[in-house]
C-alpha cells in the first residue's frame, strides 16, 4: 500500500490517478486466478485458458499427469533449442498410459503451444515456454488438485459418517421394537386353548347324536 503522504501528493498531482491504478491492480490480480478459490468465485471465473486446461484433468490421476507435463515443460525451459525435447511421442508407453487415463492432458499441452503432428506433439520453433508462466501454472494446478483431493477426502468421511449414523438409527429402532415386544409379555392365559377333562358333567357331541349315522 502507498504511504499516506505519498498518496496525498499523488492525488494532488494526478487528480485521481491512484484510483485508476488501484483498479488496474485489482484487475491484474483477478486475471491471475489464484488456485484454491471455490467454484463461483469471481477470481476463479477469471482463470486463464491455460489454467482452465490444467484444471480439466481427472482428479484421480491429476498429480501424475501434471508431474509428466511438468517434466516435459522443464526440459524445454532448460533446453529451449534442443529438438528432442520439443517433440513428445504419444506412442511412448509411459506417456500413452497417462494420456489414456487423462485424455485432457493433450488439450492442456496444446494450450501451452504444442501442436499435433501425426502420433506426436511438437512445439513449433516460435513458441517459447517460460518458467514464470508455464511451470508456475503447473505448480498452481498441483496446489489446486491437492486442495480438491483433500476436499474429496473430507466429503467421503462425511458420507461414511452419514451411513454409520443411518445404521445406528436402524439398530436403535430395532432395539426399541424388541423392547416394546418384550414389554407386552407372553400371550395371556385366557387365550390359550385348554383340554377339557372327561368328568361326568361333560357333554360330548355324540351324546346328542351329532356325528352319528342314522343307521347306527
Amino acid at each position: 500500500w502507498l504511504k499516506p503522504s505519498w498518496l496525498k501528493q499523488s492525488r494532488l498531482k494526478a487528480g485521481g490517478s491512484s484510483v485508476r491504478t488501484a483498479a488496474s491492480s485489482r484487475a491484474r490480480v483477478a486475471a491471475m486466478g489464484y488456485a484454491g478459490y471455490a467454484p463461483g468465485n469471481k477470481v476463479a471465473e477469471s482463470l486463464t485458458p491455460l489454467q482452465q486446461a490444467l484444471r480439466s484433468l481427472p482428479l484421480e490421476t491429476a498429480q501424475e499427469t501434471l508431474d509428466l507435463i511438468d517434466k516435459l515443460t522443464r526440459n524445454v525451459v532448460r533446453n529451449p533449442t534442443e529438438e528432442k525435447f520439443r517433440t513428445v511421442k504419444l506412442t511412448n508407453p509411459k506417456i500413452a498410459a497417462v494420456v489414456e487415463a487423462a485424455p485432457t492432458m493433450v488439450d492442456a499441452m496444446q494450450e501451452m503451444g504444442w501442436v499435433p503432428d501425426g502420433e506426436n506433439l511438437v512445439l513449433p520453433p516460435n513458441v517459447r515456454l517460460a518458467h514464470e508462466v508455464h511451470v508456475v501454472g503447473i505448480i498452481d494446478a498441483k496446489d489446486h488438485y491437492k486442495k480438491e483431493a483433500e476436499n474429496e477426502r473430507r466429503r467421503q468421511v462425511r458420507a461414511s459418517k452419514d451411513v454409520d449414523a443411518d445404521k445406528d438409527e436402524l439398530r436403535r429402532r430395532m432395539e426399541l421394537d424388541r423392547q416394546e415386544k418384550q414389554a407386552e409379555g407372553p400371550v395371556t392365559q385366557g387365550s390359550v386353548a385348554k383340554k377339557l377333562g372327561d368328568g361326568p358333567n361333560i357333554m360330548r357331541a355324540g351324546d346328542i347324536g351329532i356325528g352319528k349315522s342314522s343307521g347306527g
